[in-house]
C-alpha cells in the first residue's frame, strides 16, 4: 500500500510540475520588471517634486551627476523599456504555454531569451549609471550615448525575438498535436503579439547597428538625425501596441472569468488583434508632424492610417464592456447601468484590471488629439503629451500588469495573496493619484509648458503654471503610497501568504461567441502577416530611400550632460 501512495504521489506531483520551468522563467522576468518599476518610478516622483522647486536630486549628486536629466533618462528606460519587456516576455510565456496546455518547444530557448536579455540590459545600465548615456528613453541623435549603452539596449531587443522563435515552435507542436482545432484565443492573442513586436522592431534594429552603433564606436564620422528620427519611430509608436496587447489578453481571457461572466465574442476579438497587427506598424511619422526633410503627403498617409488604428480600439472596447455586463448581469445586476454595481469590485485582480480600463478610455481619446495634424501642433512637445503617455503606459499598462500580479504572483509562489484590502487600496490609489497628476499634466501642457524639461529650475517658470504644478505633485506621492502598498503586499505574499495545497487551475473565459463561430481565416496568420509587410513597405519604403539616398552622415554627436 504504502508503494502504491508513493507511486501516486510521485504521478500527482509530476503533473503539477509540468510547467515547473516555465513558472520559474515567467517570475524570473517579472522580477527583473517590477524591480526595474520600483527604481524608475522613484525618480518620477524626483521629477514631480522638482517641479515645485523641490530639487531631491541635490541629495545624491555623488550617485547620480547627471541629476534631473540623468535621473530623466532613467525613468524611462526603466519604467517604459525594461519593466514592459521583462513583464511582457514574463506573461506571455506563461500565456502561451498554459493556453496550448504543453511546456515550451525548447526550454533552454526559454533562458537564453532571459540571459540575452539580462546581458544587454547590464551593459546598458554601466553607462546609464555613470552619467554616459543621459540621453532620455528616445536617445534622438545628435545626442551620444556610450556605445555600450546602445549594444545593451539592442541585445535586450534581440533577446525579445527569441520568445517569438520559441512560441511559433510551441505552436508547431500545438497544431500537429491538434490537427483542424482553432488556436486558443490566449495563444493566437500571444503569437500575434510577439510577431507584432519582431516586425516592428526591425526600425529600432536598423537605426542601432546602421546608424547609431557604428556612429558610437567613431567607425563612421557622423549621423542623420532625421533617418535616425523615422527609424526610432517605425519602433517607437507601435511599442505602445506590445504594451497593451497583452494588457488586453487579460482584459479578454482572464476578466470576463474573473468577473463572473463570459466574453462577448471571441471572433471579434481575433479580428481586433489582426487589425493592431495590420495598422499598429506603418503609423509613425505621426510623431514626425513638426520634422523636416519628411514629405507632408506621407505623414497625411499616416495621419489616416493612425486613426484606422483606433478601430480596432473600438472594437475592444465593445467586446470587454460587453463582457463586463455580461459578467455583471450573471451576478444579478439590472438596468441600463445599475449592473456595474453587481461585478466583484472586491476581488483585487478584477477590479484593479477594470479601473485600469477605466482610465485609459481618456488616454484613448486623447490619442486622437495626437494624431490630428492640426490639434497635435498645439500640444507636440509640451507636458500634454507626458500626460497622455502616463494614462496609457502609466495606467492601462502598469495598472493592468498589477492587477495580473493579484493572481500570477499568488500562483507562481503557491501562497494566497497576503491582504486583500490593501491591494484593493493600492489600486484605488493609484487610480486617484493618476487622474490627478495626468489631468494637470494635460492642462499644463495646452498652457504651453514644455515636456522633457527640468520645469522647477526653468527662468521661464510663469505664475499660472506655479498655481496648477502642486497638483501634479500631489498626484505623484498618492502613487507613490499606491507603490509603497503594491511592492509590501507582493513582498509579504511571497514571504508570508497562507500556503497553497495546491497550485490553482488557470481558468479562461469562455465565450458566448466562439471560436468556430467565427471564419476558419481567423485563425490563419500568413495572410494577415503578408498584408502588415506590404503596408510598412508603401508607407515607409518611399520616406527611407529619399532619406538614405540623400544622406551624407557628417552630423556630430552632442553630449549635453
Amino acid at each position: 500500500m504504502a508503494t502504491i501512495a508513493a507511486g501516486r504521489y510521485a504521478r500527482e506531483r509530476e503533473e503539477s510540475d509540468v510547467f515547473l520551468t516555465e513558472n520559474r522563467i515567467t517570475g524570473a522576468n517579472l522580477i527583473v520588471a517590477f524591480v526595474a518599476l520600483a527604481i524608475g518610478g522613484l525618480f518620477g516622483v524626483f521629477q514631480a517634486l522638482e517641479y515645485n522647486q523641490i530639487n531631491l536630486y541635490t541629495s545624491i549628486k555623488p550617485v547620480l551627476p547627471g541629476q534631473y536629466y540623468q535621473g530623466l533618462s532613467l525613468h524611462g528606460v526603466l519604467n517604459v523599456l525594461v519593466f514592459t519587456t521583462y513583464f511582457i516576455i514574463g506573461w506571455l510565456t506563461f500565456v502561451g504555454t498554459r493556453a496550448f496546455d504543453r511546456p515550451l518547444a525548447s526550454r533552454n530557448l526559454g533562458w537564453a531569451t532571459f540571459g540575452v536579455m539580462t546581458v544587454g540590459l547590464v551593459l546598458a545600465a554601466i553607462p546609464l549609471l555613470m552619467n554616459n548615456a543621459t540621453v532620455l528613453f528616445t536617445f534622438y541623435p545628435p545626442m551620444k550615448a556610450d556605445a555600450i549603452y546602445y549594444i545593451g539596449l539592442t541585445l535586450v531587443v534581440v533577446g525579445s525575438w527569441l520568445l517569438e522563435v520559441n512560441l511559433v515552435l510551441t505552436y508547431r507542436q500545438w497544431k500537429a498535436a491538434n490537427p483542424g482545432a482553432r488556436t486558443p484565443l490566449p495563444a493566437f492573442m500571444a503569437l500575434v503579439t510577439m510577431t507584432m513586436w519582431t516586425l516592428c522592431t526591425v526600425g529600432i534594429a536598423a537605426e542601432m547597428l546602421v546608424l547609431i552603433i557604428p556612429w558610437s564606436l567613431g567607425l563612421v564620422g557622423g549621423t542623420d538625425p532625421v533617418l535616425a528620427r523615422t527609424l526610432f519611430w517605425f519602433t517607437g509608436h507601435p511599442i505602445v501596441y506590445f504594451w497593451l496587447l497583452p494588457a488586453y489578453i487579460s482584459w479578454y481571457t482572464m476578466v470576463p472569468r474573473q468577473g463572473g461572466g463570459k466574453l462577448f465574442s471571441d471572433p471579434m476579438a481575433r479580428v481586433s488583434f489582426i487589425l493592431f497587427l495590420i495598422l499598429s506598424i506603418p503609423i509613425g511619422m505621426h510623431h514626425q508632424y513638426t520634422d523636416p526633410g519628411v514629405s507632408q503627403i506621407w505623414k497625411l498617409v499616416h495621419a489616416v492610417f493612425t486613426v484606422g488604428v483606433f478601430f480596432p480600439s473600438l472594437l475592444t472596447f465593445f467586446n470587454v464592456v460587453a463582457s463586463l455586463e455580461n459578467a455583471g448581469r450573471a451576478r444579478g445586476g439590472k438596468g441600463f447601468l445599475v449592473w456595474i454595481f453587481s461585478l466583484p469590485w472586491g476581488n483585487p485582480a478584477f477590479a484593479t484590471q477594470v479601473l485600469a480600463m477605466i482610465l485609459f478610455a481618456f488616454g484613448g481619446a486623447g490619442g486622437l488629439i495626437n494624431a490630428s495634424y492640426n490639434l497635435n501642433l498645439v500640444v507636440h512637445n509640451t507636458s500634454w503629451i507626458s500626460g497622455h503617455f502616463h494614462l496609457t503606459v502609466g495606467t492601462a499598462v502598469t495598472l493592468s500588469f498589477m492587477g495580473i500580479t493579484y493572481w500570477l504572483v499568488p500562483l507562481l509562489a503557491k501562497r494566497e495573496l497576503f491582504s486583500r484590502w490593501m491591494a484593493l487600496a493600492q489600486a484605488w490609489t493609484w487610480f486617484v493619484g493618476m487622474a490627478i497628476f495626468s489631468h494637470f499634466m494635460h492642462y499644463l501642457g495646452l498652457l504651453g509648458m514644455p515636456r522633457r524639461t527640468q520645469i522647477g529650475a526653468a527662468p521661464y517658470l510663469n505664475a499660472e503654471w506655479r498655481m496648477w504644478l502642486p497638483f501634479v505633485a500631489v498626484g505623484a506621492v498618492i502613487m507613490f503610497v499606491s507603490a509603497i502598498l503594491y511592492y509590501a503586499n507582493m513582498v509579504l505574499t511571497i514571504t508570508a501568504g497562507k500556503r497553497m495545497a495546491e497550485e490553482p487551475e488557470v481558468e479562461w473565459a469562455q465565450a458566448v461567441s466562439g471560436p468556430n463561430d467565427g471564419p476558419a481565416w481567423l485563425d490563419r496568420f500568413t495572410p494577415w502577416l503578408v498584408i502588415a509587410v506590404v503596408l510598412i513597405v508603401i508607407n515607409y519604403a518611399p520616406t527611407l530611400v529619399q532619406l538614405i539616398s540623400t544622406t551624407t552622415l557628417n552630423i556630430p554627436g552632442v553630449r549635453s550632460w
